[in-house]
């Protein structure tokens, strides 16, 4: 029996528990996996991907109906990432003033330096470590918009629709980060393909 998504949107509205696990069930990779894609780390995306579906269930009688139910969820994942990166960035500056606080009245056990992590040192992790930081370089509208159009591969018109901008912006946006990477990731460049199309 193939799922019926608008069938079970209703339900859900309804009060239908099963109904919205369902929807959940049929969703929750994609979110997940964008989600990745956007914080950069497993545990973040499981909480975000959670917060997602919290977010969908208490505004379902919002959702309109008029694009897919899959692109509303990735604008709603977009945007509660750009949110939790904005409150992570506030905490992460007070931290930081009480750690140099703290360090200023301490002396360093080993000169300061950092120790390397030995997983970083085989090449493939190396790799991996680059684009992620690379990715992580962007702002969070550039990230969004390269992620849904190279790992998503959605079109240019359903990214304009998933975070409610002109597909103009979605094209600057997506040239933008294609820019950055292509300076960050230049060793990596005749594998990466990048480019903007439709």
């Amino acid at each position: 029996m193939s799922f019926n998504e608008q069938q079970a949107i209703q339900e859900t509205r309804d009060g239908d528990a099963k109904a919205f696990r369902d929807l959940v069930e049929h969703h929750k990779k994609n979110v997940y996996y964008l989600a990745l894609d956007l914080t950069g780390n497993h545990h973040d995306a499981e909480d975000l991907a959670q917060d997602v579906f919290v977010k969908m269930y208490n505004s379902l009688d919002s959702y309109r109906g008029d694009g897919k139910l899959s692109s509303w969820l990735y604008r709603i994942t977009v945007n509660l990432c750009i949110n939790k990166k904005r409150k992570k960035a506030l905490n992460s500056m007070k931290l930081q003033e009480d750690f140099s606080r703290e360090k200023s009245n301490s002396a360093s056990f080993d000169g300061g330096r950092v120790q390397e992590n030995p997983e970083r040192t085989t090449d493939s992790t190396l790799a991996q470590a680059h684009i992620n930081n690379a990715l992580q370089s962007l702002s969070e509208r550039e990230r969004a918009v390269f992620v849904l159009r190279h790992y998503k591969d959605l079109p240019l018109k359903e990214i304009a629709l998933s975070l409610d901008i002109a597909e103009g912006t979605v094209k600057g946006l997506l040239f933008r980060a294609i820019r950055k990477l292509q300076v960050e990731l230049s060793f990596y460049r005749q594998d990466l393909g990048l480019e903007v199309s439709k």
